[in-house]
């Protein structure tokens, strides 16, 4: 399972599957969001902005001459990581080596959209990890979801080699990591206004 409960599906050589359920957001304008594909990437990072607790987490792809940022959940970020690491498993050991910087965000963090649902797998034929990003359905103020055609959603198609894969899988551990250390008694993230504690109350 990864994101917002939408079941992962086993990946196939030439195909985008591994798909999962997008999450509404409410009170968000619909309009036409922006397409990007890249066919090589210079870098393709995930990274959070704030204080534990009250983080913002982003995936960013840079390549072609652009920058494309998108804003996710911890979710989203932990669960991809967790079904690429999988997908490598199966994978011959990555040879081409990624440089630190490349595993940072770039600034200025400016999403384009916000993630929805994502598609992973494997083209055997090129040897690229390809990933297949959507915008979120979004919702208006009645709770009216919006009904744009799929050509109006932003999307994101992302191929990586092994390397980049697995660099991203290990820099998003980190990443989720990062956050609020776990109470030793319950698991849950401790929050520094208090903590209640399901095993101790």
């Amino acid at each position: 399972m990864l994101g917002f409960g939408g079941r992962l599906q086993r990946h196939r050589t030439g195909r985008v599957d591994g798909k999962f359920n997008g999450r509404v957001f409410e009170g968000v304008a619909a309009v036409m969001s922006e397409r990007f594909e890249f066919q090589e990437v210079q870098a393709f990072a995930s990274g959070a902005l704030g204080q534990p607790g009250q983080r913002t987490f982003f995936l960013q792809t840079r390549g072609q001459g652009m920058v494309v940022t998108l804003k996710c959940e911890k979710q989203q970020v932990e669960g991809l990581a967790h079904y690429l690491d999988r997908l490598l498993e199966d994978l011959p050991d990555p040879q081409d080596v990624v440089h630190p910087s490349q595993l940072e965000l770039a600034d200025p963090v400016l999403p384009s959209w916000v993630l929805g649902s994502i598609g992973v797998a494997y083209d055997g034929e090129n040897d690229r990890v390809v990933l297949f990003f959507e915008e979120v359905v979004m919702s208006d103020e009645d709770g009216n979801v919006d009904q744009r055609d799929d050509d109006e959603k932003g999307t994101l198609r992302v191929r990586l080699t092994r390397g980049q894969a697995r660099s991203f899988c290990d820099l998003s551990s980190s990443v989720v990591s990062a956050g609020r250390p776990p109470c030793r008694f319950c698991d849950m993230p401790l929050d520094p206004r208090g903590h209640p504690c399901v095993r101790m109350n």
